[in-house]
């Protein structure tokens, strides 16, 4: 069978890193695999969190966020998450990518340089304009809330 890509579409992007650009691992990945970029290890230990720098700069078209998602392996295998998943990037950011990993797990994690720490999916999304109104309508659900539908 032969996928047929969506259309492509450019990003301007400065490698400050050591490491090749961000890429996708097979075919139909949707995340690209963002790397470590480090002068030494950083070791995170059971509970703490720490910025792990990456040496990317992105320049997003107008519409688009970058979205920093954990990688399950990580996740599955060390406890290694990200604090605020999914991190956005917003298209008028101009700064280095950051990553804020936390060690979920009872033992320590090293970080190394090159290391693949996150995945960053580019969205579209849409500015919202607010139609404030005294009630809403009723919906089946109406207002159940967490863990409503599992009664």
């Amino acid at each position: 069978m032969q996928y047929k890509f969506p259309k492509k579409m450019n990003v301007k992007i400065v490698n400050k890193s050591k490491h090749a650009l961000p890429a996708y691992s097979t075919l139909l990945s949707s995340g690209m695999d963002i790397r470590a970029n480090l002068t030494e290890n950083v070791i995170i230990n059971p509970m703490e969190r720490a910025l792990i720098p990456t040496g990317l700069y992105l320049s997003l078209p107008e519409g688009y966020e970058a979205q920093i998602r954990p990688r399950s392996g990580l996740a599955l295998k060390h406890g290694i998450t990200l604090l605020n998943a999914p991190g956005t990037i917003d298209a008028d950011y101009r700064g280095e990518i950051g990553v804020i990993l936390v060690n979920l797990s009872s033992e320590s994690f090293t970080v190394k340089d090159g290391e693949r720490i996150c995945q960053m999916v580019i969205a579209p999304y849409t500015n919202v304009e607010w139609d404030l109104v005294e009630t809403l309508n009723n919906t089946e659900r109406g207002d159940g809330g967490f863990g409503h539908t599992g009664m």
